[in-house]
This record gives structure tokens, sequence and C-alpha cells, in this order.
């Protein structure tokens, strides 16, 4: 038989999510009783909307038409990749230049494939799981190491990787000097877990970080929808110089409810170059082709509904309303004096317990409340100490949950 690839044995044993559900049905099963209400997964809960709804019945029907019917379409739809350039990006990329894919984690899952294993890995800590496990995967990183035992430790770091904290005290963003030379570099704004959104400044000293250190930043721009100061940006190509160092990843996910329907984009600029000169964007066209057959034509028509100005207006609402439990959970948070971040471009907050082991609050916030969280500490040693609380749920829920947490 053949023997187990040594990067997949890298892996720690246990994703952190579906750890988190499994915790969550072992406490249903033995208390029935109990209501839970989870506010820990960032999986959205409302239904779709109704003009994007629309777009995938219509869609559906297309492929029942033999003067519709459409196969595979590799990189997408070429007037889906025009809409989005032409509503995140104003019209400043060409039509291949953005890439239609199943989602954000699956391309920046793929991603690595182009630079293989000798690129060094920066993340910022804490941070969103993949891109450490992506990186494990594709050989990128060293050994498992940890400050503890057992295999459900999660103060653990990989050799190989550079980890930037991104803490209270740096105002959440790293020390870009500690960028190594010839790194891919993964940056979430807004973040996932944290709710922190990097200022232009910050986006424009990452870019010129990137630039002198030889590196490429792979910027995940999932939550960009949630950003309502106009003051913040919403995508890395706000800084014109970056289409020769970054590569972008968004998705219909979390502003559109597509967490079911899958559907993404990556923008590989035809600028950015490898250090021998060749074309980034010409490799990813030849992986994606290779590996992957296109994503869903009837989602991509339900995406184009969302784009046009019907669908804009939707998502706006929706996004306004997910915005509105997150204040509502902070709200909660304050009321127990409890330290907290994020959630105000962002839906996500994450709330500070000084000296307490995020796994202990995640089991007393389920044992005690009823309430399911996602602990810090699996985004990063730096979580350590913290929860992330998502606000993706019904609002009667929330609003149940809020009166849980403040309830002496």
């Amino acid at each position: 038989m053949p023997v187990r690839s040594k990067n997949v044995s890298a892996l720690k044993a246990g994703y952190l999510f579906p750890e988190i559900a499994r915790l969550r049905r072992e406490f249903a099963a033995k208390n029935p009783d109990k209501k839970i209400i989870s506010l820990g997964v960032g999986n959205t809960t409302e239904p779709l909307l109704p003009h994007t709804c629309e777009g995938l019945v219509e869609g559906a029907k297309k492929l029942g038409d033999a003067k519709t019917y459409s196969g595979y379409a590799d990189e997408g739809f070429s007037e889906l990749r025009g809409a989005i350039s032409r509503v995140f990006y104003n019209d400043t990329f060409a039509a291949d230049e953005i890439f239609i894919s199943d989602g954000a984690k699956c391309d920046i899952g793929r991603l690595q494939l182009l630079f293989g294993s000798s690129v060094k890995p920066v993340v910022q800590d804490p941070s969103y799981p993949v891109y450490v496990d992506g990186s494990v995967l594709h050989g990128a990183a060293g050994r498992r190491i940890s400050s503890c035992d057992g295999p459900d430790c999660d103060d653990t770091r990989y050799g190989g990787i550079e980890y930037l904290p991104c803490t209270p005290e740096n105002n959440f963003f790293p020390d870009l000097s500690q960028i190594p030379y010839n790194s891919l570099i993964y940056f979430c704004s807004p973040n996932n877990p944290t709710g922190a959104v990097a200022s232009k400044g910050q986006l424009a000293a990452l870019v010129a970080a990137a630039k002198r250190t030889n590196s490429i930043i792979i910027f995940d721009a999932a939550y960009s929808e949630y950003i309502r100061d106009p003051s913040l940006p919403k995508t890395i190509f706000e800084i014109s110089s970056a289409k020769t160092c970054a590569i972008e990843v968004n998705s219909f996910s979390k502003h559109a409810g597509f967490t079911g329907v899958r559907l993404g984009w990556t923008v590989v600029p035809k600028e950015l170059l490898y250090s021998g000169g060749e074309s980034v964007n010409a490799d990813w066209s030849r992986v994606q082709s290779t590996i992957f057959n296109g994503a869903s034509n009837i989602a991509q028509w339900g995406a184009l509904a969302a784009l046009d100005d019907a669908g804009r207006t939707e998502i706006k609402t929706l996004t306004d309303f997910y915005l509105g439990n997150a204040a509502l959970i902070r709200k909660a948070l304050q009321v127990l004096h409890i330290t907290c971040y994020g959630g105000e471009n962002s839906p996500y907050i994450w709330a500070h317990f000084p000296g307490r082991g995020s796994w202990d609050v995640f089991n007393e916030f389920l044992e005690k409340k009823h309430i399911v969280t996602t602990p810090g500490v699996g985004f990063g040693p730096e979580g350590e100490s913290f929860i992330r609380f998502s606000a993706f749920g019904h609002r009667d829920d929330v609003i149940e949950a809020c009166n849980r947490l403040v309830k002496v």
C-alpha cells in the first residue's frame, strides 16, 4: 500500500470548526431539553435574497432549455467576471484577471500550488486556520511545535511559518519588519477572527513591505461588504501599486448568503510576475483549468442577479441585519464589562477574558448559558484568552443569547 503523505500527517488531528460541532453534539445529546444557540461558526442563517433567488431559478431553467444550455466554464462566465470588476474594482481589471471559483477557502487552499514548498508562509496571529493548514498540506511548513502536551493542545505553531502577532497592544496590525524575504503573506481585512479593519495607510505599508521583501500578498477580502466606514479600504487594490505584488480572494458567501451555494472569485493581475519574470496570471489559469472544471453555472446566474442594482440593495439590507446582530452582542458584553473588539465593520466580535483559557471559557458558555462560541486559541497562539462571537444568527436567537449573557 502507498505510504501516507508526510504533509497530511503533519496536520493537527482536528480542524477547529468540526471539533466545535462535535462538542455541541455531545452536549445536546446529554442535555436534550436545553436550547443551544450558536454564535460560533461563521455560517449565514438568513434565507437567500429574493432577487438573487430569482437569478438562481432562472439559471436552472436555462440549463433545461437546449437554446440556453451551458456546460463547462472553467474560469467563469465572462459577464460575471466583468460585473465583479465593475462593482468591486471600478472596472480596473480585465475579465481574464478575475477567476470564478467554488469559494474563497477553496482558492486559498489551491493558490499555494503556484509557489511550492520553498516559499515562506507569513500569517497574522490570530488568523483563519486554513492559511496555516494549507501551508502544511503543501509542504511549506516545518514540524509542529507545541508549548503543551496532549493531542488536544491548541497552543501550536509550525516551524517554517512566520507568525505576526496582531493584538490589542499593536492595534491588531503586525510588525511588518518581521516579514522574511521571498514570502507568501496571508492578510485578511476585515480580519477573521478579530474584526479589525486595516486603514489605507496600513495597507500601503503592507504593499511596501511586500515589495521590499520580494513577497506576494494573498489578501482575503471575504468580509469587505461589512465595512461601513468610508475611509476604510475594501480591497488591497485601493493601493494602486498592489497589482505587482498581490492576489485578492473574495466570496459571495458572507454577503449574499452563498455559504451553501458556493461561489467566490480570485483576482490575479497580469502585472504580477514571479522573480524570473513569468506570469502568475497565466499559471493560475493553467492550474484552474487543470484541476477545476469551473463553478456551478446556476450559482453564477445567481451571482449576476446579486450584482445588479436590485441585488446590491438586498445585500446592503442583509449585511446591515448581521451588523445589527453584532451591535446587540457587543452591547451585552459591554454590560458585563467584557472588553471586546470588532463588530462595527465586521460580523465578528473578539472578546477578551484575561488570564483564562479559551477552551475553558468556551465550555463555560456552552454548559452554563448553552451558547456556542469559538475559542480564540483555535486561530493561533495569540488568540488565547479570547473568544470569537459570530453575528450570523436569527435575530430572535441573538436577542435570547444576549439576554442569557447578561442574566445573573
